[in-house]
Formats: structure tokens, sequence, C-alpha cells
């Protein structure tokens, strides 16, 4: 038997934060950590989701379950978000970077980048850097970035990163996954430059049933499209299942800084966590330093 949610130890007077946690693997792992006895802030765009989210947890027995108004496609919001914890709470154990878009029509955040560039990425990487100094104290603090396989065909466009010119919808979507765990990789070198104790790892579903598929074909419209989700559809994992690496690479005492944790069975795609492969370029520092540059860049805009 592989890890499950049940070998989560006790977080008693842990403080958790997870992005997009009103459905799928946000939620998921928001049942977890609370099960666990963590105070676990739900951090989500719709108050009304977030709220119908909290009170199915409550029924559940669950408690210790804060609400935070977050819109990772405006920095604005994601600065107010973190301002807001800081002055609740003044301290942060586990940070999971979990929400997600994918495969929409080209749109644009509140500050002009693509959205699931600036979703993904840009909002996540703005998000932890307001948040890294209330984690510096505590006694395991990790940050847990959350990308896909669609890492493994993903290219950052360095000259045009919106998509501007030639816009796919799932091109953009591989890029901003590689940049999760490019992110992710990089920002745990430079906290161990810092000599900070803060750990920052990687982690990603498998192919996990949540509400990203649906979301994405009806956008699409797509007939093809639709077809092959329905034929890959049995090997779809539920998504406490796809939970589960994130969880792992958030809460596992053998879990360290820099490493990428995935489903371990059929390819990766589906089964208990494992260490898993890293795509080539998240491997280069170079691409990494410059994807981080250039992140810095757009989030300064």
């Amino acid at each position: 038997m592989g890890w499950t949610a049940d070998d989560i130890p006790s977080l008693e007077g842990c403080v958790a934060l997870v992005t997009g946690a009103n459905s799928g693997l946000g939620l998921e792992s928001v049942r977890a950590l609370a099960a666990r006895q963590s105070t676990v802030i739900l951090a989500c765009r719709s108050r009304s989701r977030a709220e119908s989210a909290k009170t199915r947890l409550i029924e559940e027995g669950l408690s210790r379950l804060d609400l935070l108004d977050l819109d990772l496609a405006d920095l604005v919001s994601v600065e107010q978000a973190a301002d807001t914890v800081r002055e609740r709470y003044g301290q942060l154990d586990l940070l999971l970077n979990n929400a997600g878009v994918m495969a929409p029509p080209r749109t644009l955040t509140a500050q002009g980048h693509e959205l699931q560039f600036g979703v993904n990425h840009l909002g996540h990487m703005a998000l932890t850097q307001k948040l890294l100094p209330l984690m510096a104290q505590r006694p395991d603090p990790r940050v847990v970035t959350v990308t896909s396989g669609a890492q493994y065909f993903g290219r950052i466009r360095w000259d045009d990163p919106s998509w501007s010119m030639g816009y796919d919808r799932y091109g953009a979507y591989g890029q901003s996954k590689l940049a999760n765990v490019m992110f992710a990789l990089e920002l745990d070198g430079r906290l161990r430059e810092q000599n900070s104790h803060v750990r920052s790892l990687a982690a990603h579903p498998g192919i996990a049933r949540t509400d990203l598929q649906p979301t994405a074909l009806a956008s699409g419209g797509n007939r093809f499209e639709a077809l092959a989700y329905r034929l890959m559809d049995p090997i779809f994992q539920s998504a406490a299942m796809g939970a589960l690496p994130q969880l792992h690479a958030a809460t596992a005492a053998t879990a360290q800084g820099g490493e990428h944790y995935g489903p371990g069975g059929l390819a990766g795609l589906r089964g208990h966590p494992a260490l898993c492969r890293i795509a080539p370029a998240a491997l280069d520092p170079e691409q990494r330093q410059r994807l981080w540059q250039l992140s810095e860049q757009l989030i300064g805009d």
C-alpha cells in the first residue's frame, strides 16, 4: 500500500493556505489537512463557492476553516490577500499553490498578461514572495507548487509569453505548467542560498477527475477533444487520489526541497505518490533564472 492521506502527521498548530480550495484537488487538500487539525485558509476567487465548500466541510465534522478572497488574475488582489493573511495570522506553515486554469480562449489578466501564465504562474509567484516572510520562523515550512504532465511539452515563449500572436490554448497551458516547476526549483535554490529552512517542492496529480477538463471542453467546443476525453475516462483517478502528491510534498517527513512528486503508476498518470521526472527545461539553471527575471519584470509592471 502506498502513501495516503492517513499518513499525514498531526498538524496541530499549523496554518496552511490552499489556493483554488473550493473544488477538485484544492478541496481534497483542505479536507485532508483539516482532518489533521491544521487551520486551513481557503483562498478562492468566488466567495459563494468558497462558502459552499466550507459549509460542506463543516457538515463533515471539520473545523478551523477560514476564507480568503483571492483572484490570482489580479496582482492587486494578490497583494491584498497576502496583507490579510499577515494581519489575521502573522504566520504560515504550508502554502499550496494549487489553483489553475486550463485551455481557455485567449484572455488577459487585470495587468494584461495571458490568463494561464498570469494565474498559474505569475499570480502564485507573487503570492509566494509576499507570504514567505510569514513562513521564515515556522518549524517545517513548505511551499508546494502544483504543475502537471503538460510541463513535458511546455515551452517558454521568451519573446511573447502572453501569446499575442498565434495563440494556442494548450501551448499556453503547457508554458504555464513548465513555469510552475521551474519556479518551484528556482525558489528552492534561492532559499538554500539564503540559508532559509523554508522548502519549495513541486507536485502534479497525474490524470485526475476535476473541474478543469469539463471547463476546458466547454470553452473549446471541439468534438474530437471531447471524444479523446471520453476514451481516456477509464484511466482518470479521483480528485482525492490526484491530491496525494501535493499532500505528500507538503507533509511527509521524507519529502525534501527541490523534489517533484506525482503518481507512481501507469506512466505517471495514476497511483500513489512517488518521485517523478522533471521536464528537462526545468533542470536548466540558466532557463530557470531567466524565467525568474522575466517574471519579476512582469509582476512589477
